[in-house]
């Protein structure tokens, strides 16, 4: 089979034999796959990652323990949790301290022709929701992983920083969930898909607003765009931090502490409320999809994906 292999900023080919399923693993065969921003990041540095990334995908079942999943089209949480540690037992295997990440840490990724999740992190696709929707699963449940952290009222103004790939996604789950959302950024044609969700959108020109919003989520994957969420938040207010850079980004921490803002990290989320937005429709992700190529090029793919302002690039297995 062929695999994608990472490695020192390089993208490549490698042909590798299909993986043995471990015990309580499913074998999966990959449909499509999505080029995000944080498989950017680890082929600038981040985690100092080498081997196979990928981590949204759509897969068929090929084999498992339990019967009723093969042949099933599933996506799957991206966290191998242990299942035993005390953070597992409290809910939180997402910070399971012993867990492999899909793609990411220590676990080969979904960039293959076959690869192995296990059977508790798999959820079958809805049959109506179209494959290169369901690829969105894993950044749509990010998105709606600000929900579970904060609370923010229907109605509650909500500024969000960056029009790429997560931040559309960002503002048009927040919109749903009844925010009044004001999205910033240097697109016009980006922004017009998140106002399809109801969102108001404005091409950043020049100052943004300063202490006006008391929910600021920052997707700029920018150290810049960090320091203007600060900025933008009101005394007392909560930001959302969704970038994932490669390398330190350094910070003026004295506003955060004379306005006593809530930082608040932000990462995975559970897959079934995402799969239920996409399935009813509710996300605006066809206009998002900008690339395609086979997996055998997905050199090609990487930097394509990587142009400023491309959006979704997907790889088909």
């Amino acid at each position: 089979m062929i695999s994608v292999h990472l490695e020192s900023g390089r993208v490549s080919i490698a042909r590798r034999s299909k993986p043995r399923r471990p015990r309580g693993f499913a074998l999966l065969r990959l449909l499509r796959a999505g080029i995000c921003n944080t498989d950017l990041e680890l082929q600038r540095g981040y985690y100092g990652f080498k081997g196979t990334p990928g981590h949204e995908f759509v897969a068929e079942v090929i084999d498992a323990d339990a019967p009723v999943w093969i042949g099933k089209r599933v996506v799957g949480e991206i966290n191998l949790a242990c299942g035993k540690c005390d953070w597992c037992a409290r809910g939180l295997g997402r910070h399971c301290p012993k867990r492999t990440v899909l793609g990411i840490v220590k676990h080969p990724g979904a960039f293959s022709e076959y690869f192995t999740l296990p059977e508790r992190n798999l959820l079958e696709a809805p049959p109506k929701l179209a494959t290169d929707h369901a690829v969105f699963t894993e950044p749509v449940a990010a998105a709606c992983e600000i929900l579970e952290q904060v609370k923010i009222p229907k109605n509650a103004p909500v500024a969000v920083l960056g029009d790429g790939k997560l931040g559309l996604l960002i503002s048009q789950v927040l919109a749903v969930h009844g925010a009044k959302v004001h999205q910033f950024g240097r697109h016009k044609e980006k922004l017009a898909i998140a106002e399809l969700a109801g969102v108001t959108g404005e091409v950043a020109k020049g100052a943004l607003p300063v202490c006006a919003y008391d929910f600021v989520v920052d997707a700029t994957g920018s150290a810049e765009g960090l320091r203007a969420a600060v900025g933008m938040t009101r005394p007392r207010g909560t930001l959302v931090m969704k970038s994932t850079v490669a390398g330190t980004v350094s910070i003026d921490t004295a506003p955060i502490i004379v306005n006593e803002i809530t930082l608040v990290g932000s990462r995975c989320g559970r897959f079934q409320p995402a799969l239920d937005l996409l399935r009813r429709g509710k996300i605006h992700v066809e206009e998002m999809i900008q690339g395609r190529m086979a997996l055998g090029q997905a050199p090609e793919a990487f930097e394509m994906a990587a142009r400023k302002g491309m959006l979704k690039v997907l790889l088909d297995g």
